[in-house]
């Protein structure tokens, strides 16, 4: 019988786990924090785990290997040569694991961390699918800068030399099955397509087509920022993360809202930008729970804040539950559901701001070319074009920088609100919202910045390091 694999997507953080199964037997690797999307499949298929495998010590979210492992009687295998404070069966290169679904090789493929393993599933001395997790990507690499700028170049080195390995000791046919890549923060750049073979990476993948100090060098200068909570992933790896629990907290009133907001603790709304825009809590925040919510709040909160959640409706609370406990913040301290008129009180009155598109963005601009206008987006983004005169302020660093924008706008006041912009119009709400609190005037652009040269606001862009066009305030 041939191997079946099931592969479970997480879009916002860019990871997949996998379900291997063949003759009721199966394996489980790199699973996320919810493990009862596991165990359905597990229950659907009749199937029955022998081992949950981690490629990794995971930078971008809590594993829930070593809680699966216990809760099905699996074998929980993790590479070797990391401190846990677990029991665990560590493995090094070279070693095999004789599973029911075939013979499991560990090849160490360093790289996006020092320890990192790949696994080729083998039958009948022919491997069958190779789990790469932060190694292998389709048409990419792990990025090798997570753990510090010290170990930044040897372990790009590595990732170069560990692709070759690949190629050179897996079965060329052998399916390919990443971990990370699909939007993922730990892919040093954008993958390409989402099914592969070990032989078509060897010809398709650009880590292929260069030689090592070309790789390295074109690699590191491609990283941008990462998410800031990454820097809380391993260490609770490392100690092993429990159980979850997933049922609602405790409800919040009106008064329970503006209390905690008073506090300096996170009111968060999910409900859609567009209807935040419309109308909401002043004090409250914008992370539009349709959107990669996850993501840039444990990017930007301070860590251990705690976390009130507002949504339309408790499907939007539940769904954010889910999304923050896989990068460990396990309980909301409150939530509330419905809208602004059920949460205002005297002192968190309801408040608004315009939500507009590029093309009024241009007629502001037309009119007032001295306008206030702030671009959210990544340096990566910016250096491929961005709107003539605008303050580049990444969202990852607009908290740390408020007082400094909030003196720019009132600096530009008579010009009006700040126009705040991004790629897609997400980053720009949660980016509104943080300024409105801050007592800033803002105008929401939302709208795909693609959209802005096609409305006629003037694009600059860098190429190779040279500003082509008017410069941007930084």
């Amino acid at each position: 019988m041939a191997l079946e694999v099931v592969s479970i997507d997480t879009p916002n953080l860019g990871d997949r786990s996998y379900v291997v199964g063949r003759d009721g037997s199966a394996i489980v690797v790199d699973p996320q924090r919810d493990t009862d999307r596991v165990a359905e499949i597990l229950d659907a298929r009749g199937w029955s785990a022998t081992h949950v495998l981690e490629t990794h010590f995971h930078n971008d979210y809590v594993s829930g290997g070593l809680e699966l492992a216990r809760t099905v009687g699996a074998d929980y295998v993790v590479p070797d040569g990391m401190d846990i404070w677990f029991g665990a069966h560590q493995v090094n290169d070279k070693d095999e694991l004789a599973a029911d679904i075939g013979l499991i090789r560990v090849l160490h493929t360093p790289g996006h961390t020092p320890n990192h393993l790949s696994f080729a599933v083998n039958i009948d001395g022919t491997d069958h699918a190779l789990f790469t997790g932060g190694s292998m990507l389709y048409g990419s690499v792990g990025r090798p800068d997570l753990l510090g700028p010290l170990l930044t170049e040897p372990l790009a080195r590595d990732q170069w030399r560990s692709m070759r390995r690949i190629a050179d000791e897996v079965t060329p046919s052998a399916q390919l099955y990443p971990t990370h890549g699909f939007g993922s923060f730990c892919s040093a750049t954008a993958t390409v397509g989402t099914s592969s073979t070990v032989a078509q990476q060897m010809l398709a993948n650009p880590a292929f087509g260069v030689d090592e100090e070309t790789f390295v060098s074109e690699l590191i200068a491609g990283l941008d920022a990462f998410p800031a909570y990454y820097a809380h992933m391993g260490p609770a790896n490392q100690a092993g993360a429990g159980p979850i629990d997933l049922s609602l907290p405790g409800v919040a009133t009106a008064a329970d809202i503006a209390r905690r907001i008073a506090a300096g603790e996170w009111v968060v709304d999910l409900r859609h930008r567009r209807i935040f825009a419309d109308g909401h809590i002043r004090g409250s925040l914008s992370f539009d729970v349709h959107g990669n919510a996850v993501t840039y709040l444990g990017w930007l909160i301070d860590w251990g804040t705690p976390v009130t959640l507002l949504g339309a409706d408790e499907a939007e609370v539940s769904d954010m539950q889910r999304e923050l406990v896989r990068i460990g913040i396990d309980r909301p301290a409150a939530f509330a559901v419905g809208g602004p008129a059920d949460w205002t009180t005297e002192a968190t009155p309801v408040s608004s701001y315009r939500r507009v598109t590029h093309a009024e963005l241009a007629a502001a601009r037309a009119a007032d070319p001295g306008l206030a206008m702030l671009d959210l987006r990544r340096a990566s983004e910016v250096a491929e074009g961005f709107v003539e005169g605008a303050k580049h302020v990444p969202l990852h660093e607009l908290r740390g920088r408020l007082d400094e924008v909030a003196s720019w706008a009132k600096e530009n006041a008579d010009h009006g609100p700040v126009w705040a912009y991004c790629g897609s119009g997400f980053r720009a709400a949660i980016a509104a919202s943080l300024l409105e609190s801050a007592g800033v005037s803002v105008i929401h652009v939302d709208d795909d910045f693609a959209n802005a040269e096609k409305a006629g606001l003037p694009i600059a862009r860098v190429a190779h390091g040279v500003l082509l066009g008017a410069a941007y305030s930084d």
